[in-house]
């Protein structure tokens, strides 16, 4: 019984976990660092994450600095970040490479919105399927005689407030994307 609330517990947070990471990958036209997560560069034939071959720091609001640690990977680096699917172009100096971020329109700001609000709603369809999974689970239990019938419904009250409280905290942080990116 209590197993099958750590388990449920343990999954929806991590449907949160995973919403957080798909909400850093969306540009809210300041820099952030996570953007650059997905991009792997090749690095003597190998796919490496972008963050294991430079640093990377935020000197301004807009700009991410990329600092290769072997200066020879520069061309692989720039060349990773214009096959990826950020749309912004690379400015390298040699030792450095500066990505600006460019401001978003209203009309960009909107339609991010809505994919946050999409990205959201697969969030919540994820919690509900595992308080669905977890309400089956601990039917069965109750059908093998495992726990009684009082058990069962304390379990689908404990249930149920979990899905609520991971549902609220997936609300807050679409709130809370959603004021980033219509915020100029």
């Amino acid at each position: 019984m209590a197993d099958l609330m750590t388990t449920t517990k343990e999954k929806m947070a991590k449907a949160a976990e995973n919403l957080t990471r798909e909400f850093g990958h969306i540009r809210a036209g300041r820099a952030n660092a996570s953007l650059l997560d997905r991009i792997q560069v090749t690095y003597y034939g190998v796919p490496t994450p972008l963050n294991q071959l430079a640093s990377i720091q935020i000197p301004e609001a807009r700009v991410l600095l990329i600092t290769p640690f072997d200066k020879s990977t520069i061309k692989d680096v720039e060349q990773a970040l214009n096959a990826s699917d950020l749309g912004l172009t690379p400015m390298s100096d040699g030792n450095v490479i500066r990505l600006v971020i460019p401001q978003l329109t209203e009309e960009r700001r909107k339609e991010l919105a809505k994919e946050v609000k999409k990205i959201a709603e697969n969030a919540k369809v994820a919690v509900r399927n595992i308080r669905r999974d977890a309400m089956d689970g601990a039917k069965k239990q109750e059908k093998n005689g495992e726990i009684t019938e009082d058990d069962l419904r304390d379990l689908e009250k404990d249930i149920q407030k979990a899905t609520d409280d991971a549902v609220k905290n997936i609300d807050h942080l679409t709130t809370e994307k959603e004021q980033e990116l219509l915020e100029v």
